[in-house]
């Protein structure tokens, strides 16, 4: 992909350009990662102006719903809407389903909005590897508003909570040990749990969610936090409660940036990513380096095997990579 003229017409919100530049920062080959990269430093004076709100919940908890009516929502206050949506991908083919853009039809026909799915291509955490970058690129394209839905939940999904501003977690209607099922290291990250299909029937079930996950947050939350994690009900498929939602995000993004906490959590995130890039980066040469590349496949397929330990393995690795400590 040819760099020239293509800053313009991101700025300009060219959603055509926008799907380009994601699919160029998604690429594994070495010519795209450099041209990658200069893209990313050149819309950087751009980015950062956005809103990141990170959404994850249970699976059947609706997120693609949810998101939806959210987004459009937003877009009725007149806000600019970009989902980046990580689909899981298979280990055994690697490829993945990526279809939220038909589970999220109306939304996607909207001018204001932009949705892109993408691979997890393996990745812990819930995301896929460049979504910060497309966060990024988001930002420069004029949207205001990035919303990132993760692969599912679990003890590993919690990454999207080190490139996202506001964390949110989804949960259905059962006054059961929903909660206790969930890992801790989740809930005493997320900013709000929000119990969705909260209508019909379910009302008065999803009144008593409330209270008892509310209950768990507190317990769980360190008192010293500038934010309680708030715990409400919608029904994004009758449009209920979003504004409750959105109300209470704006809160949040008041109270952070009121007392520095916002910037805060920012230059945090530039940090914690710098050091998941150069760990990926170190991995990715690593296994590409002359003498390490052609001996890998056997080590990983004797690992496997049981013939020699994954310690042994990684130690032959270094002794080629390093020799003798020096």
């Amino acid at each position: 992909m040819k760099l020239d003229g293509v800053l313009p017409s991101l700025i300009k919100g060219d959603r055509r350009t926008l799907a380009k530049c994601i699919t160029l920062v998604e690429s594994k080959l070495s010519s795209d990662r450099m041209s990658a990269a200069v893209l990313i430093d050149e819309v950087l004076p751009h980015a950062g102006n956005s809103l990141r709100i990170g959404i994850s919940g249970v699976p059947g908890v609706g997120k693609s719903t949810f998101i939806e009516s959210f987004g459009l929502y937003l877009i009725s206050l007149g806000k600019r809407v970009a989902v980046l949506a990580v689909d899981p991908s298979s280990p055994i083919a690697g490829g993945s389903i990526l279809g939220d853009k038909t589970r999220m039809q109306e939304l996607s026909r909207s001018d204001a909005a932009f949705i892109r799915p993408s691979p997890s291509s393996g990745m812990m955490g819930g995301l896929a590897q460049e979504t910060r970058e497309s966060i990024l690129l988001c930002e420069a394209a004029g949207y205001d508003i990035v919303l990132v839905e993760t692969v599912g939940v679990g003890q590993v999904e919690v990454d999207v909570n080190s490139i996202v501003d506001f964390f949110m977690l989804l949960m259905v209607p059962n006054a059961g040990d929903d909660l206790q099922g969930i890992k801790r290291g989740i809930t005493e990250l997320v900013d709000a749990v929000v119990i969705n299909k909260a209508d019909g029937t379910s009302t008065p079930l999803a009144m008593q969610s409330q209270q008892y996950y509310q209950s768990a947050l507190n317990i769980l939350r360190s008192a010293d936090s500038f934010w309680t994690p708030r715990v409400l009900t919608c029904s994004a498929l009758e449009n209920q409660g979003l504004e409750q939602v959105w109300q209470m995000i704006e809160e949040y993004e008041l109270v952070a940036r009121r007392g520095s906490n916002f910037e805060l959590k920012r230059q945090i995130q530039n940090v914690d990513w710098l050091k998941k890039l150069i760990n990926t980066e170190i991995q990715h040469r690593l296994l590409n380096k002359a003498g390490i590349k052609e001996i890998y496949p056997q080590l990983e397929a004797d690992v496997q095997a049981g013939i020699t330990t994954p310690l042994r393995a990684s130690q032959e690795i270094i002794q080629l990579l390093f020799g003798n400590g020096q």
